[in-house]
């Protein structure tokens, strides 16, 4: 399992634990899936954070 994969079902574990049913909870776990996500594929080096935060790598 990659650090992607770990990370989005990490999201979606955290956004079911923290709200139940309703439109509400789907965005919840919508937008913790997405951040989950985008950490795994940070851990993963398959996204570059440096061009937003203007430092370079190495």
């Amino acid at each position: 399992m990659t650090a992607t994969q770990l990370g989005l079902l990490t999201g979606l574990a955290l956004g079911l634990a923290a709200a139940f049913g309703g439109f509400g909870a789907f965005v919840i776990v919508l937008i913790l899936a997405a951040l989950g996500l985008l950490v795994g594929r940070v851990l993963d080096g398959k996204l570059d954070l440096s061009q937003l935060t203007g430092r370079d790598r190495g």
